[in-house]
């Protein structure tokens, strides 16, 4: 990724729904069965791969043979299969020497262990085929070898480490693209624009022809990696359209003009599926990543929620708010809510806000709490709007000062969270027009952010006599300020 801001957090299933869809995997599900058919007689060469005269058994186990796959991909599919057997310890070497092998200990844990061992048994699986998906074709490597069968990597013109980390940033951009507010979501992303991501600079506007270059060649490295990784369960891939391979400039240009979409998906689409999005998170974390989940903050007090949640997209943070929410009892979660939403810093505004999305989950148990702050200059305007909505009488009418107050740190908040956007340009515009003597009186309310958000609205009022008077608000309340 191109910068270090945090990243949204997931919306993760269960971790026992994870778990089945990782059994399901087609890679580790044919890995499964081999260990389970694994015997006496099997027999493995130096490297733990399964002996040539084998495959063919093994691939009748898999259900491979005779359905439409040719011998030979059948081979390697049961070849493939074994060795993610072997590397995540479902299958043990017995004797090198004899090419014996036995049950793995790791077997054990699809009917003793939980979800979480058998998603660490899956993480192993996404390892080695990882590592596979940055190595090159096998006949580039067998080119390249030397007498003393050593690899020239100077041939390939592959660094393994630049390679690796190459996959690495993809699926990263890829996580992001899935996750940000008003990215992918659920969708699939053309391989082009996911080449585009990490070839063509964020600055630059028409790609060179060398540019363009780059991102063809990053295509195809990307539709032979994306093919390896769909069977472990990462992915969802439609390669690239083997009619367009000839023609695979004409996607690279795509990413510089729109095109149909129909014509888009020839040139291959990908999405990260939930236990993808499940496998990159647990990378990144291991890397040391922040990347945060829904959910992870339950457990958490409501200060902690309430900074969280405000870098959060909406939908993450109604989300989290509401597993917050459902674990706590009304009464306790509101009055710890409160708490938490007061200061006069920069964030306290935007705190307010989701200390606000949370007070309107609780029920009407929560009303003392609420009461208990009408008085508070920082609580008393958000208290009786939630008492008023909840239909309770005996609440007592603002003071104009406090309604000043409130739509300060209101539009504070939205500011932090919309910038300049249109439902913000128009609720600046309805205040202006409902109050004749707005700008004449917010100059003077007592908040931190008073000076911005009158400066905020002289930007954005279409108006330029009524912008003209918000600037000069906000001129007055920065000088009474110093």
């Amino acid at each position: 990724m191109s910068d270090s801001s945090p990243l949204p957090p997931v919306r993760l299933p269960a971790e026992a729904e994870l778990a089945r869809d990782a059994l399901a995997s087609p890679l580790l599900s044919r890995a499964v069965r081999l260990a389970r058919w694994a015997g006496p007689g099997t027999r493995v060469g130096a490297g733990g791969e399964l002996v040539e005269e084998q495959l063919p058994a093994a691939a009748a186990e898999l259900g491979l043979s005779g359905v439409g796959t040719d011998d030979g991909e059948a081979a390697a599919y049961a070849s493939e299969a074994w060795r993610i057997a072997v590397d995540t310890g479902l299958v043990e070497i017995v004797d090198e020497e004899e090419g014996t092998v036995t049950v793995g200990e790791e077997l054990g844990v699809l009917t003793s262990g939980g979800p979480a061992d058998i998603l660490g048994l899956w993480l192993g699986a996404l390892d080695s085929v990882l590592a596979d998906a940055s190595v090159p074709d096998l006949d580039d490597l067998v080119g390249a070898m030397e007498e003393g069968g050593e690899i020239d990597f100077s041939q390939l013109d592959w660094d393994p480490e630049a390679e690796s980390e190459f996959l690495e940033g993809v699926l990263a951009n890829l996580y992001l693209l899935t996750v940000a507010e008003g990215g992918a979501g659920d969708g699939p992303v053309p391989l082009p624009a996911l080449a585009a991501s990490m070839i063509v600079p964020d600055d630059m506007g028409e790609p060179t022809d060398d540019v363009l270059e780059q991102v063809s060649d990053a295509m195809m490295r990307l539709d032979d990696q994306f093919r390896l990784l769909d069977p472990v369960g990462l992915v969802e891939f439609q390669p690239v359209d083997e009619a367009l391979m000839a023609d695979i400039d004409e996607a690279a240009e795509s990413v510089a003009e729109p095109v149909d979409d129909s014509d888009v998906s020839r040139y291959g689409m990908v999405r990260l599926t939930p236990l993808g999005l499940y496998g990159i998170r647990a990378r990144m974390l291991e890397a040391g990543v922040d990347a945060p989940a829904v959910g992870d903050l339950v457990d958490k007090g409501a200060d902690v929620l309430l900074d969280s949640t405000s870098a959060f997209p909406q939908a993450a943070a109604q989300a989290e708010i509401e597993q917050w929410v459902a674990r706590r009892e009304p009464l306790g979660a509101a009055r710890e809510l409160l708490a938490a939403a007061r200061g006069a810093d920069e964030g306290a505004p935007l705190r307010r806000l989701r200390c606000q999305q949370a007070l309107s989950l609780v029920g009407a148990e929560a009303e003392p709490a609420l009461r208990e702050v009408l008085d508070d200059p920082e609580l008393g305007g958000l208290a009786r709007v939630w008492l008023a909505e909840h239909g309770f009488g005996d609440v007592p009418a603002p003071s104009e000062d406090l309604v000043f107050w409130l739509t300060v740190d209101t539009i504070a908040a939205q500011l932090s969270i919309e910038g300049n956007s249109d439902e913000l340009q128009a609720l600046v515009e309805g205040l202006a027009a409902q109050h004749s003597g707005f700008f004449a009186a917010a100059w003077r309310v007592d908040h931190p952010a008073t000076p911005d958000v009158l400066e905020a609205m002289g930007r954005l009022h279409p108006d330029k006599r009524v912008a003209k008077e918000a600037r000069k608000a906000a001129f007055k309340a920065r000088s009474a300020a110093q």
